[in-house]
Parts: structure tokens; C-alpha cells; sequence
């Protein structure tokens, strides 16, 4: 897939001498903050252990972008190297799911001893932690828990369904905070491949009359642990969705189909009871 690359919306301040001087937001001095040099000539890269949501750079002198989610690279502007002095003292400031982190950029000149690095992981030493309305586990956090799920096998399944030589299993049913974690997997008993098209979530009438009018509400996971496109013998995956409901006389449908023309799909009903009866996940 190739990468998604766009330029930044940067809030740009105007930094000057008194700013210098100043306090940051964070409560420490700008002259307390990590310093990082940039060359003439040299991308520098910023790790992160998270996507990254926001980022401020508080000089024009220098622009970034993101590679991917969670790299953020900066590098001085073109026009910088012959006009920007030497002195360009400005802040960066990025901000993933959970955190805050603030470092000092310093320009520095070609052919200077001073200690030039191409990539910065982000410490947690030079973050601090943020609280976002709404928002309970980041997507590292999501991970570590999905990865720990898919290590306990299910003694029994708590649903399945059989079609054209496929079968389709809800496993366990967590919840954690406003999050609630399904454990699906697939059979292929087949000699056939099975090539992904779509796997689909939706809330759909338990009993549907010829009189009645069929209402589907299509719901998406805000994570999901593995990306794949065809599975051979056997597939399972924890999808985890930002918590939900829905009354008695719905289903939870899952619904597995397959790229070809004459496809085959496969439909997992989940009750509402399962989702009411789901483990809670324990918290070291």
C-alpha cells in the first residue's frame, strides 16, 4: 500500500527573543527541553509509540510531515539554509494519543561537532501523559490486550454457523471500559483458498415478516489485530468496537464474503445475551 504522505497543519508562532525567555505550556523552561540539531541536509525522524495526532514546529525555518502515522520527519526549509540565521531557536511539539512530548530545535551548521541525530524514539521521559474526553485505551494499548485475548483458547464457542464448507465461531466475548473485544474465527474445510472481500458488523431485526420493513445498522471496529486478505485452512482475528447496544429483538450479524463472482459467504448471528454475559478483562 503505498504511503500516505500530506504535509502537516502547523499553528505557527512567531518566535522571537522575549519568547526565548519564556515558559512553556508544559510548566518547564524552553531551555529545560531535550535539544535536537538539525542539519543543513539531513531529514531528522521522530519515533512515536503512538499515531500522532497534532504537531506545532513555532519557526517557519522548518516543515514536517508524516510518512506513516507514526513517524513524524522534520527538515529545515530550502529557502532557510541561505536566509534563516544560526540562532533559530524553536520548540516542537507532538502529541499522540496519550501524550505530550516538547523538544527544543536548534539549526546546526555544516561541519559543527555538535551531536546530529537522523532518528529520536520518543521516551517516556520526555512525556507526559494526556487525558482525551472519550478516549480510554490507545491503539498500543489495544494491541497488547487483543494479543493477550488470542493466547486463551475458548473451552467452547459460544456461536457458530456452517456454510459451503465454511465455519464461523465467536469464541469469547470481553469488555473493558467503554470497550467491548470479539473473539471470531473461521473454518475452511475446503480445498478452495478463501480470499477476503468484506467482513461486515451489523444490527439486523431477529425475525424479519414479509410485512415488516428490515432495518440494518452497519457498525465498524475501532481495531482490529490483523489485516489480512485470504486465509487457507483457518483465520482468527479480535475485533474490538467503542461500546454498544441494542434491544432484544436484534441480532449482531457478522458476515464473511468472498472476492469471487459466485462467492461464498458466511453469516455469524450473535445474540444480544452474549454481549451482556462478556468477561471483563483483567488489569495488572
Amino acid at each position: 500500500m503505498q504511503k500516505l504522505r500530506f504535509l502537516l497543519a502547523v499553528i505557527l508562532v512567531t518566535a522571537g527573543h522575549a519568547f526565548a525567555q519564556s515558559v512553556s505550556t508544559s510548566g518547564f523552561e524552553k531551555a529545560a527541553l531535550p535539544v535536537i540539531y538539525l542539519p543543513e541536509d539531513l531529514s531528522v525522524h521522530f519515533v512515536s509509540p503512538e499515531p500522532i495526532q497534532y504537531v506545532d514546529i513555532s519557526t517557519k525555518a522548518v516543515i514536517g510531515d508524516l510518512p506513516v502515522k507514526n513517524i513524524l520527519r522534520l527538515r529545515r526549509r530550502a529557502d532557510s539554509l541561505r536566509t534563516a540565521s544560526l540562532a533559530v531557536d524553536a520548540v516542537l511539539t507532538i502529541v499522540g494519543e496519550k501524550f505530550i512530548a516538547q523538544y527544543r530545535l536548534v539549526f546546526a551548521a555544516e561541519g559543527t561537532s555538535l551531536p546530529v541525530r537522523s532518528d529520536i524514539e520518543i521516551l517516556p521521559a520526555d512525556t507526559r501523559p494526556l487525558d482525551y474526553p472519550g478516549t480510554n485505551l490507545s491503539r498500543p494499548q489495544l494491541q497488547q490486550y487483543s494479543v493477550a485475548l488470542l493466547g486463551q483458547k475458548p473451552d467452547k464457542h459460544l456461536e457458530h454457523s456452517k456454510a459451503y464448507g465454511l465455519r464461523a465461531n465467536l469464541g469469547h466475548v470481553y469488555t473493558l471500559g467503554d470497550y467491548i473485544f470479539l473473539d471470531i474465527s473461521f473454518e475452511n474445510e475446503t480445498r478452495l483458498k478463501y480470499d477476503i472481500d468484506e467482513l461486515r458488523f451489523k444490527i439486523e431485526d431477529k425475525k424479519v415478516t414479509k410485512a415488516t420493513t428490515i432495518q440494518t445498522l452497519e457498525i465498524k471496529p475501532d481495531f482490529v489485530l490483523f489485516d489480512i486478505s485470504f486465509f487457507k485452512k483457518h483465520y482468527r482475528n479480535i475485533f474490538v468496537f467503542k461500546k454498544f447496544t441494542f434491544p432484544g429483538n436484534k441480532l449482531l450479524t457478522v458476515e464473511l464474503s468472498e472476492k469471487q463472482l459466485s462467492g461464498r459467504t458466511i453469516t455469524l448471528k450473535v445474540p444480544y445475551q452474549d454481549i451482556l454475559d462478556a468477561d471483563i478483562i483483567p488489569v495488572p
